[in-house]
């Protein structure tokens, strides 16, 4: 089985040793994805549906490396730190993938590395 690694360039995947995706034959994996951009900021401080839309265009984009697309999507798992933001992650989650309807888990953690992050989500997908 071929398996592709796929980077963002992140210094933290060497520190940590890991990929932010990884095709394995016709399966994709994108790992726990924040609204952190390219220069290390975060988008949308404080805004819980914000970050989810930054996340998913952000997951869209490796998802295309692998081969894959958004619509190919079977399993979206976000970790929030204030699950009374359920209903602007929902609807976030909603404009990408209300046509796909993909298993979709939604769990409250107690924080991330970052204190201003509010939402983390791992991607499942197929590709062709």
């Amino acid at each position: 089985m071929e398996i592709k690694k796929i980077s963002s360039g992140a210094k933290w995947e060497n520190i940590v040793g890991y990929s932010r995706a990884i095709r394995a034959g016709n399966r994709v994996m994108v790992t726990g994805t924040t609204s952190v951009n390219e220069n290390g900021d975060i988008v949308g401080i404080g805004n819980a549906y914000e970050q989810t839309k930054y996340i998913f265009q952000k997951i869209e984009k490796y998802l295309k490396e692998a081969g894959s697309s958004l619509d190919k999507v079977v399993w979206n798992r976000m970790y929030v730190t204030d699950i009374s933001k359920w209903e602007d992650i929902g609807r976030a989650h909603a404009e990408f993938f209300k046509d796909i309807k993909p298993c979709a888990t939604m769990v409250e953690v107690k924080g991330f590395i970052h204190p201003d992050m509010i939402v983390e989500i791992e991607t499942e997908a197929i590709a062709d």
